[in-house]
């Protein structure tokens, strides 16, 4: 099952490349220019087929993929002279904006969709019950044990577990006040003192039973510790509130991933610790860990809306996070390449208010520097993510 996980997850990233390279393919073939190459992929080629003036094919190494559209800069020298008219450059600005921008877009698409047809179809997660759906065995030593939820032969018992609580267990009362929902529960048992007696009262099976805890400690955790987690609901959605969750989780994504971009310098330090998974080290990760947790979740002993749940939100997430990144003002990504038209156009309009001619295409071999500098950068932090992923592994799925 963890193998199907990480086949899953590889066929789904293809999906995701091909998509990108066909929003480029798509709306440069639009606008007249000519694409000569559409690859999956990069090094030696394993499969290609010609179709009119494009060859169509697939290259060994499953990284990324490729559109060749002629002249796409100043250094970009184009074989036939009569092509010149078709190449990238001598469009108008807006029409390379677009071309660039197509990419990204494709990626924004599929991850919207994804979320629409997870709520439309499967429903949307809802863990703020009261019943409960996992009771701890024991107390965790640590944050990071407790986020891994594995037991040592050394650990103490759970409370939840000494007070004889059980999976689908409705909690209706914590120390006598009422509860109906799990935010009002944690809350509880948070702000109660750790060591102190609790009294929790259940509804089992149409029977009311109140039964007797105290309260734990988890070192680098605050307040109390019970042992208990939510169940999870599925709420199928109607169209227009499927939209909505999917807008909504669409910017809580777009948030968080550049909330993790800006935390990476910070993490870099704690990406071989052993603590990885309770810093921000945890909150970041590359394609291997993302692998990594949709074997995990295919593999778990859980029910298959929780295992589509996850795959389908990781995959969105992931295409969101490439979308975004892609996207950046920096040389050699899309976005580095949409500065460069932008500072063409503000500089040709300098150029008619000083009565100039249009001083043309950016040099890009001034930018070559620049944009190996940032590729180098690039690469750096990637394979750095790929080793800790693989040496020191954050258990995302749970």
């Amino acid at each position: 099952m963890d193998l199907i996980g990480w086949v899953i997850f590889i066929v789904a990233l293809l999906f995701s490349v091909m998509l990108h390279e066909t929003g480029h393919f798509v709306t440069a073939k639009k606008f007249g220019m000519k694409a000569t190459r559409y690859f999956i992929g990069f090094g030696p080629t394993l499969w290609s087929t010609r179709r009119g003036e494009t060859e169509y094919g697939i290259k060994a190494l499953p990284f990324g993929g490729f559109v060749k559209i002629i002249g796409m800069h100043s250094l970009d020298d184009v074989d036939d002279p009569a092509d010149e008219p078709r190449s990238f450059r001598r469009h108008p600005a807006w029409q390379r904006i677009v071309v660039l921008c197509a990419g990204s877009f494709m990626h924004f698409v599929l991850a919207f969709v994804l979320i629409f047809c997870l709520a439309l179809g499967i429903g949307i997660e809802n863990d703020n019950t009261t019943q409960l759906g996992t009771v701890s065995a024991c107390v965790a030593a640590d944050t990071a044990q407790l986020n891994n939820g594995q037991c040592t032969p050394g650990d103490k018992a759970s409370p939840a577990k000494l007070a004889g609580l059980r999976v689908g267990d409705q909690v209706t009362a914590f120390d006598g006040t009422p509860v109906r929902n799990w935010t009002q529960l944690g809350d509880a048992i948070r702000r109660a003192p750790a060591g102190s007696p609790a009294t929790i009262t259940v509804k089992r099976a149409g029977q009311t039973l109140t039964l007797h805890a105290t309260l734990a400690t988890v070192s680098g955790r605050s307040g109390a510790y019970l042992g208990i987690a939510p169940t999870v609901v599925f709420q199928v959605a109607n169209p227009v509130r499927a939209v909505q969750y999917a807008g909504s989780a669409f910017g809580q994504v777009l948030a968080g991933s550049a909330k993790a971009v800006g935390a990476l310098p910070a993490a870099l330090p704690k990406l071989f610790s052993k603590d990885r998974g309770s810093t921000a080290a945890g909150q970041v990760s590359s394609v291997v860990g993302a692998a990594r947790a949709t074997g995990a979740a295919v593999a778990a002993n859980v029910g298959w809306q929780y295992k589509v749940s996850f795959v389908l939100l990781l995959i969105a997430s992931l295409n969101i996070f490439v979308g975004a990144f892609n996207m950046l003002p920096l040389l050699p990504l899309d976005g580095g390449h949409v500065a460069v038209v932008v500072w063409e156009r503000i500089r040709a309009w300098f150029a008619r208010l000083r009565k100039r001619p249009d001083p043309g295409l950016v040099d890009m071999a001034k930018l070559l520097p620049v944009s190996f500098s940032i590729f180098m950068v690039l690469m750096f932090f990637g394979v750095l993510l790929v080793l800790a992923d693989i040496v020191n592994p954050v258990n995302i799925a749970g």
